[in-house]
């Protein structure tokens, strides 16, 4: 049991968790899935279902398509793997009305963008398509963590400074910040600001990392 168990988490395998969350980030790294950067991170409530939705997604897809492997044939497997993942938005877009209407209403257009985020499209073609089960959903668990700290910290900072809030709960206001002077920064809640945050992330993840910047 111990042997199988390290075998499953191996450090070839716990790499496909750990490199896509800073080193080969989607987001900013390999500049994929800049659009929802720029669409649902006003406020952290929508980031976060974003991020979760795409986890289910991407990491379901890369199960479904690796054992499909050997069955696709390789002109219509861009097909195939367009209607695996519409299945599963649907799915995703179903159960967020049902439970997080708000929230879905929200989101509106970007959940059934997810069928066209070429994050995972990507990984089903260059991983899953190659790669066992395991090996497939690790890979897709890994890169929808990356994406969704991204979605996350970046809504985190425009929420914060832009309106003063988390979850719409007041938090400036509560620190008294209001009090001595502070006002929100209104252009945080632009979209160019997504852009300009990533931005930063990127360049803080590039200073601490020298060989980003030679690659």
């Amino acid at each position: 049991m111990s042997d199988k168990k390290e075998v499953l988490f191996s450090k070839k395998n716990r790499k496909l968790l750990t490199d896509p969350l800073n080193d080969n980030n989607p987001v900013t790294t390999q500049v994929l899935g800049i659009c929802s950067a720029l669409a649902i991170t006003v406020q952290l409530k929508p980031a976060i279902v974003m991020a979760i939705s795409v986890l289910v997604v991407m990491s379901v897809a890369n199960v479904v398509v690796s054992l499909m492997r050997n069955l696709i044939p390789s002109r219509i497997r861009i097909i195939v793997q367009l209607v695996v993942i519409a299945a599963l938005v649907i799915l995703v877009d179903q159960v967020l009305k049902a439970f997080v209407y708000d929230v879905s209403k929200e989101l509106s257009v970007f959940v059934g963008l997810i069928i066209t985020n070429c994050i995972i499209m990507g990984r089903l073609e260059a991983f899953a398509l190659g790669n066992g089960v395991w090996k497939s959903f690790l890979d897709g668990l890994g890169n929808a963590f990356g994406y969704g700290w991204i979605l996350i910290a970046v809504a985190f900072f425009r929420e914060l400074l832009g309106a003063g809030t988390l979850f719409g709960f007041p938090v400036i206001e509560k620190l008294g910040l209001y009090e001595i002077g502070y006002e929100n920064n209104g252009m945080m809640i632009l979209p160019p600001m997504a852009l300009v945050t990533v931005g930063i992330i990127i360049w803080i993840q590039r200073t601490k990392n020298r060989d980003l910047i030679e690659s």
